[in-house]
C-alpha cells in the first residue's frame, strides 16, 4: 500500500515543481508510522543546490499550531484557561473591545479583531511593541463584530498570543516552543531566530547553509537567504524555520503520537477540535482549520509570504498526513487538501 501512496502523492506534486518553475518543493508523507519524502528542484537555484529532507524552510503561518499547542498545554496543566481575559496577562491591555478578548477567542481567530497588518493595503512601516499594543487597544468593532461570534483571520492576534504566553511563563516564545514542544519531540533542527537588520535570520553558517532562497511565483529571488519578513519590531516575531523531516515528527506527534509525553500528546488532539462552526464545511480549531469533504474529514494549516508556501494536512482518523513546502509565494498547496489527503484516506479505508 505504501507504494500506491507514494504513487498518489507523487502523481499530484510532479506537475506542480517541474524545472520551468521558481524554486524547489519538498514533501513529508506520513503513513501510520512509516515515513515518506518527495524532493523537488532548489533550494537555492543560482548555486543549484537541491531541496532535501533536512532542508530549512521558513514557515510563515505553520508556526500557529506550535503557539495553539502551547495555549492547549498550559489549559491542561492548569496554567492559563481558555476563558481567561487578556489583560489578566497584559494589563497594558485597556480599550474596552480588546479588554473583553479571550485567551480562547485568539487562538480560534474568533476575536473579531482586524489590524491593518492582516490584510491589504499592506503598510510599509513596522511597529513596536508597544505601537501594537496602542493599535489594539484603539480597535472599535468594523461591521458589528462580537467577541467569539465569527471567524477572522488575525497574523496580529496571534503575535498578541505570543505576549500573553510570555508574560504567563516568563520566558520568550522561542524558549517556550523548544521546552515544551521541539526537543520532547525530537525537532532538533526547527526554531524561531532573532531577525538581524537584513531582515534575515540570525542563524549559525552550518543552519543557514541549509536555509532557502526565497523566490515569487514569477521566480524572481527576494530578500536574502533566511529571510525573515515582519510588520513587528520586536523579539520573537520573525517566522519559524523548519525541515521536512522534522515536521514529519511533529506530524507523527498529531495523529499518532504513541511515544509522546501524554499531556504533549492530549495538548495536540486538543488543538485539532473543532470549536467554531463556519458553516457546512468548514470549522475553526484551535490554529488548524477543518474541512468536512465526502468521505473524509481534513484537519490542516496552510501558510505562506510571498517568498515561501507551507501546508500541513491531517487525517487523524486515518493516521495520515502530509506536509508540504515550497521555497516560493502562491504554491498551490489545495491540490494536498482536496485531492491527495482524500485519495490517500480513501485508499487506506478500502484495505
Amino acid at each position: 500500500m505504501i507504494a500506491q501512496m507514494r504513487d498518489i502523492v507523487a502523481n499530484e506534486l510532479t506537475p506542480t515543481a517541474t524545472p520551468d518553475q521558481p524554486g524547489g518543493l519538498a514533501a513529508a508523507l506520513y503513513a501510520g508510522s512509516h515515513v515518506e519524502f518527495f524532493n523537488y528542484g532548489f533550494a537555492d537555484s543560482a548555486t543549484r543546490r537541491p531541496v532535501t529532507p533536512d532542508t530549512l524552510f521558513n514557515l510563515g503561518s505553520l508556526r500557529k499550531p506550535f503557539e495553539a499547542t502551547l495555549v492547549a498545554l498550559g489549559t491542561l496543566r492548569g496554567e492559563l484557561r481558555l476563558d481567561d481575559r487578556l489583560a489578566k496577562y497584559l494589563p497594558e491591555l485597556t480599550g474596552d473591545y480588546v479588554r473583553r478578548i479571550t485567551v480562547g477567542e485568539l487562538v480560534t481567530h474568533t476575536s473579531g479583531m482586524l489590524l491593518p497588518t492582516d490584510h491589504p493595503p499592506w503598510p510599509s512601516d513596522a511597529f513596536s511593541r508597544a505601537q501594537l499594543i496602542d493599535m489594539f487597544n484603539s480597535w472599535r468593532p468594523q461591521a458589528g463584530e462580537v467577541p467569539g461570534k465569527q471567524r477572522v483571520y488575525s497574523h496580529a492576534g496571534y503575535v498578541l498570543l505570543q505576549l500573553v504566553l510570555e508574560r504567563c511563563y516568563g520566558a520568550p516564545i522561542a524558549t517556550l516552543f523548544e521546552q515544551h514542544i521541539l526537543k520532547p519531540i525530537g525537532m532538533n533542527a526547527t526554531s524561531v531566530p532573532e531577525r538581524g537588520e537584513d531582515s534575515r535570520a540570525v542563524m549559525d553558517d552550518a543552519w543557514m547553509q541549509l536555509a532557502v532562497q526565497g523566490y515569487s511565483d514569477q521566480g524572481m529571488a527576494i530578500g536574502p537567504i533566511g529571510n525573515q519578513q515582519s510588520y513587528f519590531d520586536f523579539p520573537g516575531t520573525g517566522q519559524m524555520f523548519s525541515s521536512p523531516r522534522d515536521l514529519a515528527a511533529f506530524v507523527a506527534a498529531c495523529v499518532d503520537g504513541r511515544s509522546t509525553e501524554p499531556h504533549l500528546r492530549e495538548a495536540l488532539r486538543m488543538t485539532q477540535h473543532e470549536i467554531f462552526r463556519v458553516d457546512d464545511k468548514f470549522g475553526q480549531g484551535m490554529a488548524w482549520e477543518t474541512v468536512r469533504l465526502p468521505g473524509v474529514t481534513v484537519v490542516d494549516k496552510p501558510g505562506g509570504l510571498n517568498n515561501a508556501s507551507g501546508y500541513i494536512g491531517l487525517v487523524p482518523a486515518q493516521r495520515i498526513g502530509i506536509v508540504l513546502l515550497a521555497n516560493r509565494g502562491e504554491y498551490p498547496h489545495e491540490i494536498a487538501r482536496y485531492r491527495i489527503l482524500p485519495a490517500l484516506a480513501h485508499l487506506v479505508a478500502s484495505h
